[in-house]
């Protein structure tokens, strides 16, 4: 689907998204460059941030990346010091840096515990503390999950951070407000390297075939939602929870949908 800025909605606004080397991230830097704000990409990766950097550029955008690794905190408090030095503030905070592992609640162990909850809650928490001086007003945006909702076998303790990031939301809404507001976005299936690198045409038919929306998301689509609830747009919604999964967490039965449209279309 094509991607829609609105022209002019961030002029001279800063905006930090966190993992924005690649993926979900990457999309939501371009849509924030789009509309005119300075952007701040960080990730671990200096050539994959330059790379964004460069090509934010190109395209007329205003961007500067600073490397920071979420589970120092050091990094993230020297991420908001060096956007203060650049552009003289913050005004928008997104939150996606994001890590998983493929363990069970039985199996997990607490080096699995301890990168998952260190890079994908612990690391929303500081930011959200360190950008807070440097902000006036503005918007926090928490990327999670609709894993917060209904989840897999196998995904701990990523599925029970996406919930606790649900929770953490409403505590920052009350603590930071009314000057800035704290939203989260909860995305479903994003087609992104990570995600669709090794799935094979078929498995990805039948994945498409049980959203309601007939497709698979990508990185445009959750950034439109970021943009929107960081904007004056959603200047009444604080401590909002919203899923953008295609429709994915309506549907009960994964084979009635498919079966259903199959006879409707007869």
């Amino acid at each position: 689907m094509p991607e829609t800025p609105v022209s002019g909605r961030f002029d001279h606004e800063t905006v930090v998204v966190t993992g924005s080397t690649r993926g979900i991230g990457d999309g939501v830097a371009r849509r924030f460059a789009a509309e005119g704000a300075n952007v701040v990409v960080t990730g671990r990766t200096h050539s994959a941030g330059e790379r964004v950097v460069a090509e934010i550029r190109d395209d007329g955008g205003i961007a500067e990346f600073v490397r920071a690794d979420m589970r120092d905190p050091d990094d993230i408090a020297a991420l908001f010091e060096a956007t203060n030095d650049t552009f003289g503030g913050v005004d928008v905070l997104v939150n996606n840096a994001g890590v998983q592992t493929e363990t069970s609640a039985a199996d997990a162990s607490l080096d699995d515990w301890a990168f998952v909850l260190e890079t994908d809650f612990r690391s929303y928490w500081l930011c959200a503390k360190h950008a807070l001086p440097y902000m006036d007003r503005g918007a926090i945006v928490n990327v999670s999950s609709n894993h917060a909702f209904q989840t897999t076998p196998e995904i701990f303790p990523y599925n029970a951070v996406k919930a606790g990031i649900n929770g953490m939301t409403r505590g920052m809404a009350l603590d930071f407000g009314p000057q800035v507001r704290v939203n989260t976005v909860n995305p479903g299936w994003v087609a992104i390297d990570r995600t669709t690198d090794n799935m094979s045409p078929e498995r990805r038919r039948e994945l498409e075939a049980i959203h309601p929306i007939g497709r698979l998301g990508t990185p445009a689509d959750i950034a439109g939602v970021v943009a929107f609830l960081a904007s004056d747009d959603a200047a009444f919604v604080t401590g909002a929870s919203l899923l953008a999964d295609g429709g994915r967490t309506a549907v009960m039965q994964d084979d009635a949908l498919p079966d259903y449209r199959a006879r409707r279309d007869e």
